[in-house]
């Protein structure tokens, strides 16, 4: 099967397109574009793998569904359009990233394709979603194509941040090898839980600190 992803991801993830269960998603996928309103647009379906090559990555923040709303969703975790306002969780990730660098976050538009660029894979669990049906593509495959994703990961790179927020998503990367990796792990920020272990966790400081010391450039947050 034919899928449109970054070069250096269509070969670490070649087998997956031809497996049972990624062709029953994609058929899923398929109907649901062409029946309903579905986010985001297609062509940003795997833009997290398109502005983050295989070969680059860095920096690994999991998160969980794309937003539901119009015109948020972006293709990279927790990111939304330019223009958008900021959600809440991108909001508290801004001030703990002034509170953490002591100075303002470079990029505040929230799009965070910078990140991006700089090595940073902004990578849902689930790639796909329903309009205002949020977690809608739950348990459809999705899942298991990016549990492979962070397996590779793991396995084929060395000196690794992954920046793990909130119960789903610590639970998500246990299969990375923390002997091999820096593993970041604290509260969710959204505004119920950022309170409770988020804010004051430093994750971008902590991220950079790793990076430096393994001989890396450290992420301009």
């Amino acid at each position: 099967m034919e899928v449109k992803i970054e070069p250096s991801w269509k070969r670490v993830l070649e087998k997956e397109f031809d497996k049972d269960y990624f062709k029953t998603l994609t058929k899923f996928v398929k109907n649901e574009y062409e029946s309903r309103t579905v986010y985001p647009p297609p062509k940003f379906i795997f833009r997290a793998f398109e502005l983050t090559p295989f070969d680059k990555v860095k920096v690994v923040i999991l998160g969980q569904d794309p937003y539901h709303g119009p015109g948020q969703a972006n293709g990279l975790c927790f990111a939304v359009n330019k223009g958008v306002r900021l959600p809440p969780s991108l909001q508290n990730i801004y001030k703990e990233i002034a509170t953490d660098t002591g100075k303002p976050p470079v990029y505040t538009d929230g799009d965070l394709e910078e990140w991006a660029k700089q090595g940073v894979l902004l990578l849902n669990a689930t790639l796909t979603v329903s309009a205002h049906e949020p977690g809608s593509h739950q348990n459809q495959g999705w899942e298991q194509f990016t549990d492979t994703v962070v397996k590779a990961l793991s396995e084929q790179k060395e000196n690794l941040v992954f920046i793990l927020w909130g119960a789903y998503a610590q639970k998500k990367g246990a299969v990375i090898d923390e002997n091999k990796h820096l593993i970041i792990r604290s509260a969710h920020p959204s505004p119920f839980s950022a309170a409770n272990g988020f804010f004051g966790s430093r994750p971008f400081t902590r991220c950079d600190t790793y990076l430096v010391t393994h001989g890396e450039v450290p992420i301009i947050w």
